[in-house]
Formats: structure tokens, C-alpha cells, sequence
């Protein structure tokens, strides 16, 4: 009926990173939706950025959030949550010392362990929007975050995007962020095993995939005999639940269905997508 200690989830995503098994994590992105998982059982939670802002805001994943808004969230859902909760703090919503603060706030609203990717956010005008900031400077956010941490059983986990990089900078970039401390290297954008061996083989912390709809099966076997301990599949729950919104106001209205809506197609309609995309070529001359 209650949630669990905050120290208590740190030490049992800790147990999981420590493990030998790979596990899928669920997408929690209210309270109510962090109980169900738990009651389902998963052994861990993720809240996403990207669903975030479509939570809180209405809008696309491309830093507009506030950490102040994320962290409202998170609170909510560490209020209440029996599973631990990876926070996906994107930049660190800033510099080194915006991410002391950041993880200040992210402890104190009860999350288990947080990643930090070194994408450069927000987009600068007329860079790409997967633009990296630089090893240097990536390290420094993983050091000012581990100073900022009071409970040592928060982990904090690297984040980067292999899919924008050569396999050398991945490889150079992972091998730099674990002699930094990092409880954990988060990597996004993996094509294949053959990919993953590659950046893997030198890797002893533990792994955190994120992957994409559409993309191969990740066989949890495989992945865990190359250190992986956690796999984001996406976001799905909050996709589907923003589709049975859609569909079950439409009967209410009494309008006709004319074909079957994908969630994407929803989420990119109502998240007005394409006007902030309008803006960003208009105002920021970035062509995405």
C-alpha cells in the first residue's frame, strides 16, 4: 500500500545494475501509472523527458521542458512508487552547475538513478539537433553530478547517442565517462549486436539500451551476456493512453471513425509538432 523508502529503490536498482539479468523497464509517467507497473512486475520505471513534456506541457521533446516542471513530476510519481524510477535528466538541464541542481532535485524527489547525456540542449541556430557537446565538457557534468549527490546509492548513469557518431568517438566517449565514475553508460541508437560487441568490449559498468520502434528484436539473453541490465522499448503506455483518449472522446462526441489513427500520428497532431518545427526553421534556421 506504500511506497517504498527512497534509499530503499536506490539499493534495489543497484542490486539490478549488479545483477546478471537484463530487464525491460516500464514507461511511468504519472503516479497512478507507476503503481500499476509495480503491481504488474516490472523491476523498474523510467521517466522519460519526451513524455514529460507531453504530459506537462503539450509539446515535443525539444527543451521546453523547465527542470522545475520535470521535477514536479517526478515527485509525484516517487510519492507513491513501490519499483525504482530511472529519471531521464536529458542535458542536466544546463551547464555543470545547472546539474548540481539538477540533481539536487531529482534525489530529493525520490527517483532511483538518472541519466545525463551529453547532447548539446538546447539546439544552437542552424546546428543539427543532435548536435554533442564536447568529451571535456561531458565529463565535468558527470563530476559536478556526483559531487551534488548526498545519497551514494543514487546512480548516475552516462547517456550518448551512438547512432550520430562514428564507432572511435562512441568508443572514445563511453571509455572517458567510465573512467569519470559513471555508475552506468546509457547508449541510444544502437544498430546491431555487431555495434553493441564493439562498444561493449571495453565497458565494465553496466549498460542501459534505449531502442526504437521498428528497429531488430534485442534478445534479453544476448544483451545480458554484454552487461546490459536495462532496455528502454520506447514509451508505449503513454502513447496508447493518449490514443484511447482520442478514440473514447470521438464515441462520446459521436464521430465517425474514417480510419484507424496511429498514436504517433496523435502525438505529432496535438503536440503541435510541426508548428514548433516551423518556428525552429523560421527563428533558429534549423532544418530537421
Amino acid at each position: 500500500m506504500y511506497p517504498a523508502s527512497h534509499h530503499a529503490l536506490r539499493e534495489t536498482f543497484r542490486g539490478l545494475l549488479a545483477g546478471q539479468v537484463c530487464h525491460r523497464s516500464a514507461s511511468v509517467f504519472d503516479p497512478l501509472c507507476a503503481r500499476i507497473a509495480a503491481d504488474l512486475g516490472f523491476e523498474v520505471g523510467i521517466l522519460g523527458g519526451s513524455v514529460a513534456s507531453l504530459q506537462v506541457l503539450g509539446a515535443p521533446d525539444i527543451a521546453l521542458l523547465s527542470l522545475g516542471e520535470f521535477v514536479e513530476q517526478a515527485t509525484r510519481i516517487g510519492r507513491v512508487a513501490r519499483l525504482p524510477v530511472i529519471a531521464d535528466a536529458d542535458h542536466g538541464y544546463g551547464n555543470a552547475l545547472n546539474v548540481m541542481r539538477c540533481v539536487v532535485e531529482l534525489e530529493r524527489a525520490g527517483v532511483a538513478a538518472m541519466t545525463l547525456e551529453d547532447t548539446l540542449l538546447p539546439a544552437r541556430f542552424e546546428e543539427p539537433l543532435s548536435e554533442l557537446i564536447s568529451v571535456d565538457e561531458a565529463v565535468g557534468k558527470l563530476r559536478a553530478a556526483q559531487r551534488a549527490r548526498q545519497d551514494q546509492s543514487l546512480a548516475l548513469i552516462a547517456r550518448t547517442h551512438a547512432g550520430v557518431q562514428s564507432l572511435a568517438q562512441v568508443v572514445q566517449r563511453t571509455l572517458a565517462y567510465q573512467a569519470a565514475g559513471a555508475d552506468g553508460i546509457c547508449l541510444v541508437g544502437v544498430r546491431d549486436f555487431e555495434q553493441l560487441d564493439a562498444i561493449a568490449e571495453g565497458i565494465r559498468v553496466p549498460l542501459m539500451l534505449v531502442t526504437y520502434a521498428g528497429q531488430q528484436h534485442w534478445d534479453e539473453q544476448r544483451l545480458a551476456g554484454r552487461g546490459v541490465r536495462v532496455v528502454v522499448d520506447g514509451h508505449a503506455a503513454c502513447l496508447a493512453a493518449i490514443k484511447a483518449t482520442y478514440d473514447t472522446l470521438r464515441a462520446q462526441r459521436g464521430l465517425a471513425t474514417e480510419r484507424e489513427t496511429k498514436p504517433a500520428e496523435l502525438v505529432a497532431k496535438y503536440s503541435r509538432a510541426e508548428e514548433y518545427l516551423g518556428l525552429a526553421r523560421e527563428y533558429m534556421g534549423i532544418i530537421a
